[in-house]
């Protein structure tokens, strides 16, 4: 190589790393594609449709909401770990993410290699919903009138592998009732049938149920939470009676592996400061949301720890999808 071509490939190289540092800097500077792996209208879709707004307006660029429903997340999932590396494509990021990676024996992505963590967004808990078609007031007297009546009690689900199957799952576990699981495509068609009786318990996302808890068509047993819910006061913990359970539904954000830095702590930190915001916090309380704001590598964390709680409990159930 001559001086001359070794110089003029310096310039290039220097030209090239150049635009990749402006356009980092400049993020976004066009439309940002966030897919969310449910359909529309579902509390899922509703959060990311708040945050979306927030980021929309602060960073001066559309982040767009694409559903892409299917699969139990991963064809959201696959499609995202599949995208280029560029900032322009993100996740929602659920606890569907950490189940299916040991409820499902073939995968044709790993999520914790295939995507990274960008931001956390909310903790929502889940409730222990009874049908009032049972003699039980409480989830002491549940445990006892399912173990007098063995083979007759079932548990419903908006779908095998959410958080709410495995929200059940691992109540049956620590608790021997081992419910026969009924799985809907939603969690509109379970309450139907909770609520006519056809079923008897729904480990459901609390916003889904709360409007038919308040009219007084189901029963809120407890939230399963560790803490106990502040919309719901009155309502005790699973843990008050189950001491150690704990399982709540997660939310953030994850970008494809390789995603420059500069611009995922950029995103990491409009996030923050959206979550900062008091009447963001109204916004996301009144869907039971409550913030979990941090760095990419607490986001990081969370993944793993819940990727491994529930790889333990999928193991002890026996569930599996394949």
């Amino acid at each position: 190589m001559t001086h001359l071509t070794r110089f003029a490939a310096i310039v290039l190289f220097t030209l090239f790393a150049g635009v990749g540092a402006a356009s980092a800097a400049d993020y976004p500077v066009r439309a940002v594609k966030w897919v969310v792996p449910y359909p529309p209208a579902g509390t899922t879709d509703v959060l990311a449709r708040i945050i979306a707004q927030w980021l929309s307006e602060k960073m001066g660029q559309q982040f767009v909401i694409e559903n892409k429903p299917g699969a139990a997340n991963n064809i959201g999932a696959e499609f995202v770990a599949n995208s280029p590396p560029d900032g322009y494509t993100m996740l929602l990021v659920n606890p569907a993410n950490g189940i299916n990676a040991s409820l499902y024996k073939k995968l044709p992505y790993n999520f914790i290699r295939d995507i990274a963590p960008v931001a956390g967004i909310v903790r929502t808990p889940n409730v222990m919903a009874v049908t009032n078609h049972i003699p039980v007031k409480n989830v002491a007297e549940f445990i006892v009138y399912y173990k007098a009546n063995p083979g007759k009690v079932n548990m419903a689900s908006s779908g095998s592998g959410t958080s709410v199957h495995m929200s059940g799952e691992l109540f049956k576990t620590m608790t021997g009732c081992n419910m026969l699981h009924i799985p809907y495509k939603g969690a509109g068609p379970a309450l139907v049938d909770l609520i006519a009786g056809q079923v008897h318990v729904l480990f459901d996302n609390l916003p889904s149920s709360a409007g038919h808890i308040k009219g007084g068509r189901i029963r809120a047993f407890a939230v399963t939470s560790a803490a106990r819910e502040p919309s719901m006061p009155d309502v005790p913990t699973v843990a008050e009676t189950v001491p150690g359970y704990e399982a709540t539904a997660w939310f953030g954000i994850g970008m494809p592996k390789g995603t420059p830095r500069d611009i995922i702590e950029k995103v990491n930190a409009e996030v923050n400061r959206a979550l900062a915001d008091p009447k963001m916090r109204e916004r996301l309380a009144e869907l039971g949301g409550r913030p979990i704001p941090g760095t990419p590598e607490d986001f990081g964390k969370t993944i793993a720890a819940e990727t491994e709680k529930w790889a333990k409990v999928v193991a002890s159930s026996g569930a599996t999808v394949d």
